[in-house]
């Protein structure tokens, strides 16, 4: 077992006087069996309402609403302390009809499984499966979590991280174009392939907490989860090239990697804007 202590910061500053609607929040961890949360702070100026309902797929969503909604700055911080229980990431067991490639999920997993494997863009089957060839052959035996670990460790080998201020995620496409991407661009890409092989991949957004160098800086982090039968949803980190274990903490999942973003919402007047983040992940 391991405790973490998140804070995450968010100022955005405007020139002039705008007017704040709702503000849709993702920044509470995903609590199960193996997280847990010992106290959750959710501070937010101007004072607002707010109101927590859980989404379709299971994510914590605070709704923030404004009794004085006419301001010049905005500032959201949440301040969370968690216990997370998976110290051996490898400690699972595929069932037995899933442990070589390939396999068939069964008939009713397949029903609630497939808009997981639905290709978020049609031309990415134009490219992947060449892509793919690149590290795996289709004639040659290879065990499902084998070929998953492969994809993850190419993408990280082969592909250089930067960070990426544009908001959205860019295109599975665009990132085999120029090789280049942050961690939720790879993630995306994670997905794809995976898709393309025939398993069913979401999206998970969350933090990482990193104890060394490291050319991820302190930020949100995003990976890509894989369902596994007898195992789960299993995750894939390709920005580290390693499976998500003790130091990822999840916060919201989807199968559209755009539509889990930590803070959105709108406002009406024309100001420009400067926005400052911060996040810290310590040991407590």
């Amino acid at each position: 077992m391991q405790c973490y202590r998140i804070v995450h910061r968010t100022f955005y500053n405007y020139a002039n006087n705008i007017t704040l609607g709702p503000q849709i929040l993702l920044l509470r961890p995903l609590e199960g069996f193996n997280l847990r949360i010992q106290s959750f702070m959710l501070n937010i100026s101007p004072p607002a309402n707010v109101r927590w309902h859980r989404d379709v797929e299971g994510n914590s969503v605070a709704i923030a609403t404004f009794e004085q909604p006419i301001t010049q700055h905005l500032s959201i911080e949440t301040d969370v302390v968690i216990e997370l229980h998976k110290d051996n990431p490898l400690d699972f067991l595929v069932a037995n009809y899933a442990i070589n490639y390939p396999f068939q999920y069964k008939e009713d997993d397949a029903l609630m499984l497939s808009p997981y494997m639905t290709l978020l863009e049609d031309k990415s089957i134009d490219v992947l499966p060449r892509w793919i060839m690149r590290f795996w052959q289709s004639n040659e035996p290879v065990q499902t979590y084998a070929l998953l670990e492969r994809l993850n460790r190419f993408i990280y080998t082969t592909m250089t991280y930067h960070v990426r201020e544009e908001p959205g995620v860019q295109s599975a496409r665009t990132t085999l174009k120029s090789g280049t991407g942050s961690c939720r661009d790879f993630a995306l890409l994670f997905m794809e392939a995976a898709k393309c092989l025939g398993f069913a991949a979401r999206f998970v957004s969350g933090y990482l907490y990193l104890h060394g160098p490291s050319v991820i800086p302190a930020a949100t982090h995003a990976w890509a989860e894989v369902y596994l039968p007898g195992a789960g949803w299993t995750g894939f980190d390709p920005t580290s090239g390693v499976i998500v274990g003790p130091n990822h903490i999840p916060v919201a999942v989807s199968r559209l990697p755009d539509s889990v973003p930590p803070i959105a919402g709108s406002l009406t007047g024309t100001a420009t804007s400067t926005m400052d983040v911060g996040v810290w992940v310590s040991v407590c």
